[in-house]
């Protein structure tokens, strides 16, 4: 399994803070925000709010899936420098529902192979790569969805509900490959409603309601 390195800081060991992995500033669509926040490397977000408050709306701002006003930059480069493939395999977003646009799983995969220590770590069969997507279980779906995403390296991953249809020893399986990315830089924003889960992995929580934070991000003015 290919796990990103730890991003090289020696350019700012002359006192100069680095900037934070991913910076949202006035983002806005619709009836959100306009949202600020920050995300550090190896630092994990947890986003709270009832169903209805902008949750999976501002994960797709971010990834500029939909129309938004407002800035995002990684690592100090604005989402407006990159080209919208490289900002999306660098910033990953999986929805509650991952998509599926053709019959069989491997077609999904640009390398199938690669993939096998991440099936194992997810719990899943080795198989499943040939199986037709209609045979697949939600959380068979969920997952899958999960190791096509980490197969492109991302340096954020924008997660909507990931284990919502595991059960305990898969969600403990994705929270324990979470984890260990987070210990090798990479950022993550987690949509979850289980508190729980929040408090086990992530480092901060943040709440959405009517498209705007109320728990305020502390190192946003």
């Amino acid at each position: 399994m290919t796990i990103p390195a730890a991003r090289d800081t020696s350019e700012y060991t002359n006192g100069a803070a680095p900037p934070p992995l991913l910076l949202v500033e006035g983002l806005g669509h619709g009836h959100l925000g306009p949202v600020g926040l920050t995300l550090a490397q190896g630092e994990c977000l947890a986003l709270h709010g009832p169903s209805g408050a902008g949750k999976s709306v501002l994960l797709r701002a971010i990834v500029d899936l939909d129309p938004n006003q407002g800035r995002v930059s990684l690592a100090g480069t604005h989402r407006d420098a990159t080209p919208a493939p490289e900002w999306r395999r660098r910033v990953a977003y999986l929805p509650a529902e991952a998509g599926w646009w053709t019959p069989l799983v491997r077609d999904h995969f640009t390398d199938p192979a690669a993939a096998t220590p991440l099936l194992d770590a997810l719990g899943l069969n080795p198989d499943s790569l040939a199986w037709p997507v209609a045979r697949l279980s939600t959380g068979e779906r969920q997952r899958l969805g999960l190791a096509r995403c980490l197969l492109n390296n991302p340096e954020v991953l924008l997660l909507d509900e990931p284990t919502s249809a595991l059960d305990s020893d898969n969600t403990s399986r994705v929270e324990s490959l979470l984890q260990d990315r987070l210990v090798h830089g990479i950022g993550i924003i987690l949509v979850t409603h289980d508190a729980l889960q929040a408090k086990r992995i992530a480092n901060r929580v943040v709440e959405l309601r009517g498209g705007r934070l109320v728990t305020a991000d502390p190192s946003q003015p």
